[in-house]
């Protein structure tokens, strides 16, 4: 017989992956955190339009690893560590290889596919591999999406580091 859980018990799971990685670029280890519904919404809904402001909409996949890795990576306590414009930018001029790490594990731990990832950055084209993701840390100060020469990829990469 199948048990099905109330209300309640949703709304108190504790139901938002962390994992740490090891970034040697970086000489230690950060904390991911995949987004919940509502972070991820606002992720999602900064490809939709350019709402922020903050980027024209020809400038968000040029700072789509960096914005990946600002919605996901917390410090011990589970707070955001990146949160403004400008210190998503610096975080954009970080190693390729460090921050592809990062988001390869958020893109995991917050349920976006390449299928996603294509359909938010408009990269569907026939014949094409590679795809990219977007995180917006989900406040007014977060760059906003567009599109640019680059085409980052998504990993569909599954299990823990």
């Amino acid at each position: 017989m199948t048990t099905y859980l109330s209300a309640e018990q949703i709304l108190d799971a504790a139901d938002l992956s962390i994992e740490d990685v090891h970034v040697p670029e970086w000489g230690g280890t950060v904390r991911v955190k995949g987004m919940s519904g509502t972070e991820r919404d606002r992720f999602e809904a900064g490809f939709v339009g350019n709402d922020m402001k903050q980027l024209p909409k020809d400038k968000a996949l040029e700072y789509y690893r960096a914005r990946v890795a600002a919605a996901c990576l917390v410090d011990q306590a589970g707070n955001k560590m990146f949160r403004s414009v400008g210190e998503i930018k610096r975080l954009s001029d970080k190693s390729a290889e460090a921050l592809q790490r990062v988001v390869d594990v958020a893109n995991r731990l917050s349920g976006l596919t390449e299928d996603d990832v294509e359909e938010l950055t408009g990269n569907s084209e026939p014949g094409q591999s590679e795809s990219s993701t977007s995180a917006s840390p989900g406040t007014s100060d977060t760059p906003s999406p567009s599109s640019s020469s680059g085409s980052p990829r998504a990993s569909s990469r599954s299990g823990k580091q």
